[in-house]
């Protein structure tokens, strides 16, 4: 068959984004290169296959998925120099956030095979239009750690980074995840949460994580489905930073580390420690 997207001989590799939950949020541009390219790589055939049907689309697929796609990035490589185009997409949303894939675009990257995206749905994006928080600048940070401790830590790098933060969290641990969110930012801690987006049982809610917890606690049903969480950026203390902080921070910082540094001018200034501290790598990170 004639490439979709280039006039060589060499296949071309997309990665299609497909709906998150309403059909109706496929592009017109995703169903055409599904329905011409040789090869459909998916993430759970069996998922996509019904898919696939719905829009009367009869296409090859094969499974890539976590276990396997080290291994059939060279069989893509491979099929793409022979000339197929190959369509990679994941149970829903835009493939490679939190999803499998990543192996083989950076192979067929560094091969300098052809790799184009469908652009679409994405519950990272949907969610964080709609959430409320400032999005000028925000991060994806993925799922959050299996571990109690490291997750506490995650929550903390999150709210620290001085931007909104997205992150995604599974059904059998939303709750643990909450009480440590609990744990580490305190019960006053602001969040977003948003569920089946696109859905009929579309949700969003918006309070504290003490607010959520109860929410949740009384509805276990919401508790279940594709679940985002947004955190707002830490409010920092701009007064922290006093001119007479920064230079006895400037002077102490050669002789100790610079949290103990902070420490000591908190102290003799009557400032706060963690807020001052905060302050100072903000600005050096700016």
């Amino acid at each position: 068959m004639a490439n979709l997207h280039n006039e060589n001989k060499i296949g071309t590799l997309h990665i299609v984004a497909t709906p998150i939950g309403n059909l109706d949020d496929i592009s017109e541009r995703a169903l055409k290169v599904l329905s011409q390219v040789d090869l459909i790589a998916a993430e759970d055939t069996r998922h996509t296959g019904k898919l696939l049907s719905h829009f009367s689309i009869k296409a090859k697929t094969f499974a890539l998925h976590d276990h396997n796609e080290k291994q059939k990035a060279q069989q893509i490589l491979d099929w793409l120099n022979e000339g197929k185009d190959i369509a990679l997409v994941s149970d829903a949303g835009t493939p490679l956030i939190s999803d499998p894939g990543y192996a083989v675009v950076n192979l067929c990257r560094e091969a300098g095979a052809t790799v184009t995206p469908v652009p679409g749905a994405c519950a990272a994006i949907a969610a964080v239009s709609c959430s409320g928080l400032p999005t000028d600048k925000f991060q994806f940070v993925g799922f959050s750690p299996a571990k109690s401790q490291a997750r506490q830590q995650f929550f903390k790098d999150a709210v620290a980074s001085g931007i909104t933060s997205i992150m995604y969290e599974s059904t059998h641990r939303i709750m643990a995840s909450l009480e440590d969110m609990k744990t580490a930012l305190g019960e006053a801690q602001k969040v977003v949460f948003a569920k089946e987006l696109t859905k009929t049982y579309e949700t969003f809610f918006s309070g504290t994580v003490t607010e959520l917890i109860e929410f949740l606690t009384a509805a276990p049903e919401k508790q279940k489905g594709e679940l985002v969480l947004m955190l707002p950026a830490e409010e920092r203390d701009e007064q922290a930073l006093t001119p007479e902080a920064k230079t006895l921070i400037t002077l102490l910082e050669p002789e100790m580390p610079l949290k103990k540094a902070c420490g000591v001018a908190a102290e003799y200034l009557g400032l706060k420690k963690n807020a001052l501290y905060k302050a100072i790598i903000a600005e050096r990170e700016a």
